[in-house]
């Protein structure tokens, strides 16, 4: 092949608006000169390159502490799960363990308000990615898997885990054990959460785990009998028995906490960030390690149904990333 040829050949290749010539015509394949086309081709070429590096930088959501101060709002991305993130039926306010927590941090950061995007929560993580908000404030579980994908703060509780089931518990279920060993139990759980993959992981079978949009959607399953069991924290668990006020419905006692990997499975949940906002997540962290544990902090986590238990003493999430 010559030359020339070559030259045609890779111009081909280029979007039609930059092989156009100044009479309408495409220049390769014409009657130019060569030395006019190689020139056109490295032109072309470095437009493009040009276009996706900023294509690939705008396309990459970043947020910063004096980004929220000059906008004094900080959208967070929630799951209308109660007591963690949940709109309140009575004031249409955004509340919950971790919008109030973030609240009280980003005041000290000088970030005035706080601003909720409701989100199923499989989606939080690609939705923080894709930038629909600055960061996640759903009382997420930092786990190693998650540790890859989102960088989290520190944690703000740890808790253990429980089951919704129908009164009386007539299928006899008492841990996921219970549901794998099972010949007909089904078990709902939320899509992304922790209890998910527990589920699979003891060994229920996926014809029998029953994937939910969110928590209410759920316990509405174990009261139309299309699950026998929901699985989620205890916490959940009891706000949703307690706001429901159905008998027909209770938490299953005695329960026992799944164990993987040889170790009790006792959940953290944190904040979650993207990797890149190194610099914000700092920031916030500094005031959240300090606010840990403080009366302020221990009365909203009461509020919520928390107790002093539930605080993360000597639990670090570099402690619960490396965990295997």
């Amino acid at each position: 092949m010559t030359q020339y040829s070559q030259n045609s050949a890779q111009f081909e290749k280029l979007p039609a608006p930059l092989r156009r010539s100044s009479n309408g015509g495409t220049i390769a394949g014409s009657r130019l000169d060569p030395m006019f086309q190689r020139s056109a081709t490295v032109f072309g070429v470095a437009v493009l390159l040009a276009a996706a590096v900023a294509a690939c930088s705008s396309d990459s959501p970043h947020a910063t502490t004096d980004e929220l101060r000059k906008r004094g709002v900080a959208k967070v991305g929630y799951a209308n799960e109660s007591p963690y993130a949940y709109v309140a039926n009575d004031t249409g306010k955004l509340t919950g363990e971790a919008p109030e927590i973030a609240r009280a941090v980003l005041h000290q950061m000088g970030v005035p308000e706080v601003e909720g995007v409701l989100t199923e929560f499989g989606s939080l993580v690609p939705g923080l990615k894709a930038g629909r908000f600055d960061f996640v404030a759903a009382g997420m579980y930092v786990t190693p898997a998650r540790c890859k994908e989102v960088a989290f703060s520190e944690p703000t509780y740890c808790i253990g885990q429980a089951f919704a089931v129908k009164a009386g518990n007539p299928q006899g279920l008492h841990s996921y054990r219970d549901v794998a060993k099972s010949e007909r139990a089904r078990l709902g759980v939320v899509r992304g959460t922790v209890e998910q993959g527990y589920a699979e992981k003891l060994g229920v079978p996926a014809a029998r785990i029953v994937i939910f949009p969110d928590a209410p959607s759920a316990l509405a399953g174990v009261q139309a009998g299309r699950v026998d069991a929901f699985a989620g924290t205890s916490l959940t668990i009891n706000d949703l028995l307690k706001k429901a006020g159905d008998g027909a419905l209770m938490r299953a006692t005695p329960f026992r906490d799944p164990v993987i990997d040889g170790k009790p499975a006792r959940g953290c949940g944190a904040f979650a960030f993207r990797r890149r906002d190194t610099a914000l997540l700092a920031a916030f962290n500094q005031k959240l390690t300090a606010f840990i544990g403080s009366d302020a902090h221990v009365a909203i986590m009461q509020s919520f149904g928390f107790t002093r238990d539930d605080l993360p003493t000597g639990v670090t999430t570099a402690a619960l990333c490396a965990a295997q």
